[in-house]
């Protein structure tokens, strides 16, 4: 199971389509464009869009967990629908 946190703030559970783990292109439709894997360091991962600073709005409640973390630096945001 895993979570799919959207631009809006909101959550939604998803699974993956063969019931047992992600494939990239679903991944890919997810994030809407090529991934990045953000490393929470308690065995969680953030998959977020690895270009959607370029295009994407601002996704405050991963940005929220991604610091929460320290996954990334103090400053730094992301942007666009995240799988977590």
């Amino acid at each position: 199971m895993a979570t799919l946190i959207k631009t809006d703030g909101s959550k939604l559970e998803i699974q993956p389509q063969n019931g047992l783990d992600f494939q990239l292109d679903e991944l890919q439709k997810f994030v809407d464009g090529y991934i990045e894997i953000i490393n929470l360091h308690n065995g969680d991962i953030l998959v977020i869009n690895d270009n959607g600073k370029d295009v994407l709005d601002s996704n405050e409640t991963a940005t929220e967990i991604a610091h929460k973390h320290n996954a990334i630096l103090g400053w730094d945001y992301i942007c666009g629908d995240v799988v977590m």
